[in-house]
C-alpha cells in the first residue's frame, strides 16, 4: 500500500514534489541549480542536493529571495542534514565552450560528486543537462521546489566565498560586492585597466575589446 503524501508545515517551501516522488518510487531524489551564468569573471558553479525528506532545515527559498546570513545559515543545515554535491566550471572552459555548456558541465559534475546515485533530479529552469536518471525540468524551481531551493543556496554561498577570495587578489574589480556582474564600477575599471586573468573574454564587452564602454 502506498504511504499518503505528507504535506510540508515548516516555513518556506514544501516538499509536496519530493514527497511525490518519493511515493511513486523514487528512493533518491536530488536538486539542481547553477549560480554564475551572468556575470563577467569567476566559475559558473552548480550544487546537487539531496535532502533528508524527514530532516530538512526549515526556510527554504530560492537563494536571491534570502539574506547573505539567511543563505549562510541555512548552507551550514543543508551540509549537515543533506547529501550535496558541489562543482565549478572555471571562466577559461566558460570561453572555450561557452557559458550554455559550461552551465549544463557543472550540474553533471555536481550530480557525479554526490555520495549517491539518484533515480529523479529536479532542475531549474526548460534546458536541463542529460542526466542518468528521470529527469524534470522546472522553470523558476528554485521558488518552487525545496530541493531546488537548497541547490541554489549552496551554489550561490559557495560561488560567492569563491568571488570573495579572488578580491582579495584583485580587489579594483570589487568582486567581493559584485560577484563579477557587470555593475557601473566593475565596468569602470574594466575600462581602465581591461581585464584581470579570470575575466571571461568571450562576454562582451570583453569581446569587443571594451570598445563599447
Amino acid at each position: 500500500m502506498t504511504a499518503p503524501i505528507r504535506l510540508s508545515k515548516k516555513p518556506g517551501l514544501g516538499l509536496d514534489r519530493e514527497l511525490a516522488a518519493r511515493a511513486e518510487g523514487y528512493s533518491c531524489i536530488v536538486g539542481l541549480d547553477e549560480v554564475g551564468r551572468g556575470p563577467l569573471a569567476g566559475p559558473v558553479v552548480s550544487a546537487a542536493v539531496v535532502l533528508d525528506l524527514d530532516n530538512t532545515p526549515q526556510g527554504l527559498a530560492d537563494s536571491k529571495a534570502l539574506s547573505a546570513q539567511k543563505r549562510e545559515a541555512l548552507f551550514a543545515e543543508i551540509l549537515a542534514t543533506a547529501k550535496v554535491g558541489i562543482a565549478s566550471v572555471s571562466h577559461a572552459e566558460i570561453d572555450t565552450i561557452n557559458i550554455r555548456q559550461a552551465s549544463l558541465l557543472a550540474m553533471c559534475r555536481a550530480m557525479a560528486a554526490l555520495p549517491c546515485t539518484p533515480d529523479m533530479a529536479f532542475v531549474d529552469g526548460n534546458d536541463p543537462p542529460r542526466l542518468p536518471c528521470v529527469t524534470e525540468a522546472v522553470i523558476k524551481g528554485d521558488s518552487k521546489i525545496a530541493s531546488i531551493a537548497a541547490a541554489s543556496i549552496v551554489a550561490k554561498v559557495v560561488r560567492d566565498r569563491m568571488m570573495a577570495r579572488l578580491s582579495e587578489a584583485y580587489p579594483s574589480y570589487g568582486f567581493a560586492s559584485n560577484a563579477g556582474y557587470s555593475t557601473k564600477v566593475h565596468l569602470q575599471v574594466l575600462a581602465t585597466d581591461g581585464p584581470c586573468p579570470f575575466h571571461r573574454l568571450s562576454f562582451a564587452p570583453l569581446k569587443q575589446g571594451l570598445l563599447d564602454l
